[in-house]
């Protein structure tokens, strides 16, 4: 099992992180401009046990992902799991934790490859696209929600 993490600090409320991560159309916000992303089930709210339908298209490759959504802790964590996706395995979880005036975004990613000792081979490559995408994401994060403290 490989795991990723990625931390970022935000001038915002923890409600207003917790809740941002819940609106399905901040997903579409967050994701990298080199990838396209539609939900499927676009009336989709996130409960616990409730699984969100997306497909996305990177490198002209489409993609459909099937994410449960298996913790909801309000304000301070959310994990899904990819019941079907292009990994063996896939759980996410977003924590969310007060820091004095600020908030601490984590994701921690915990994944298996598929394809065995060859799908090995992939992990650089695949750390390479989570660091990009995570760190594009935390960004925009933190823009749009610091952008309504102003």
């Amino acid at each position: 099992m490989k795991t990723f993490e990625k931390i970022s600090f935000l001038n915002c409320d923890i409600d207003e992180l917790f809740e941002f991560h819940l609106n399905m159309n901040n997903l579409k916000a967050i994701t990298p401009l080199d990838t396209e992303l539609e939900l499927i089930n676009k009336d989709f709210i996130p409960h616990e046990g409730g699984i969100v339908k997306i497909k996305t298209v990177k490198y002209f490759i489409p993609t459909r992902w099937d994410v449960k959504i298996d913790k909801l802790q309000r304000p301070n964590l959310l994990v899904d799991i990819a019941v079907k996706s292009p990994f063996k395995y896939w759980e996410h979880s977003h924590i969310f934790t007060k820091k004095g005036s600020m908030c601490e975004l984590k994701d921690v990613v915990n994944y298996e490859l598929p394809f065995g000792k060859v799908g090995e081979l992939l992990d650089f490559f695949i750390r390479k696209e989570l660091n990009t995408m995570f760190e594009y994401r935390h960004r925009i994060t933190k823009g749009l929600l610091e952008q309504r403290k102003i």
